[in-house]
């Protein structure tokens, strides 16, 4: 029988109460509330990540080339980027792919939607400790992101490898340590923040995590590696996307931003980045992304 523990994410929040609200809208140059003057200004929040921020700074250069100014705001809580474009007090984030987009939506009741792509992640099982998934004891500790959109990644591939048993008919963005159907090794599970998956893994025997954390972590991906991702079906859904409100594919602004983090200039940063363990990705565009979205969603 599995022991499940969950440590609730800690995060660093980006506006806490009435009042720092009220500042925001105030103070931020790039608020939906601007006058005119702001037409060629264009708001976004990002996570504090280098594949997040570099390519950030990247586009920030390219659009003034072009005659805009970008305006990032850079956070590491993943709750409030969402919130804010889907009230409108920013054009876009840059923090997301399409599965935790989707939960976020659900959970909360927010209308966010991708705008186009930029890279994907891949990711896998990792341990400091052991060299296989057959060296690992019974009642092994493993961490598994908490949020429901990457829970099941790891719960995944520990299945294909033989450690778990799982109900198949559940897809693979809604899966759960509920859809454990056998669990011979009782491996314990410990959910924590997707962001401290790689700083915790010294604390567990093994842990999901995506494999660039585990890299900028100064850990070799090859060679702390229990399995990586392979199946295509993970693909399209850990995608990561520029989001915008419904319908802001068709704007100016939008188009603005993926001319700039779809460039050339971008694609090369993610291929020198950490030697590949990221990869550019650029198959949703602002022309067929609410498409995408729609059949995204249906599933």
């Amino acid at each position: 029988m599995a022991i499940f523990r969950t440590q609730k994410p800690i995060r660093r929040a980006l506006i806490t109460g009435v009042g720092a609200i009220a500042a925001l809208t105030l103070t931020s140059c790039g608020l939906t509330s601007a006058g005119g003057s702001e037409d060629r200004t264009i708001s976004i929040i990002v996570t504090e990540s280098a594949p997040y921020q570099e390519p950030t700074e990247i586009a920030k250069d390219l659009l003034a080339e072009d005659g805009w100014t970008l305006e990032p705001t850079y956070v590491t809580d993943i709750v409030q980027p969402n919130q804010v474009v889907s009230q409108g007090e920013y054009d876009a984030n840059f923090f997301q792919h399409l599965a935790y987009l989707r939960q976020f939506n659900t959970d909360n009741g927010t209308e966010v939607e991708p705008a186009f792509s930029t890279y994907y992640s891949s990711s896998g099982v990792f341990s400091l400790e052991y060299d296989s998934f057959d060296e690992l004891p019974d009642g092994a500790e493993i961490s598994l992101p908490v949020d429901t959109a990457n829970n099941g990644r790891g719960i995944k591939l520990l299945a294909e490898h033989g450690l778990l048993e799982i109900d198949e008919s559940i897809p693979v963005t809604e899966l759960s340590q509920a859809d454990i159907t056998s669990n011979p090794k009782n491996l314990e599970f410990i959910e924590i923040d997707q962001q401290s998956s790689a700083h915790t893994l010294s604390d567990v025997d093994a842990g999901f995590a995506f494999a660039r954390l585990i890299a900028e972590a100064g850990h070799d991906i090859d060679e702390t590696a229990l399995a990586l991702e392979e199946d295509e079906e993970v693909r399209r859904p850990y995608t990561n996307v520029v989001a915008v409100q419904p319908g802001d594919q068709a704007s100016e602004k939008t188009q603005a931003l993926q001319d700039a983090y779809q460039s050339p200039e971008v694609q090369e940063w993610f291929e020198d980045y950490l030697e590949g363990a990221t990869e550019y990705n650029g198959d949703i565009t602002t022309d067929d992304a609410q498409e995408t979205w729609s059949e995204f969603t249906a599933e």
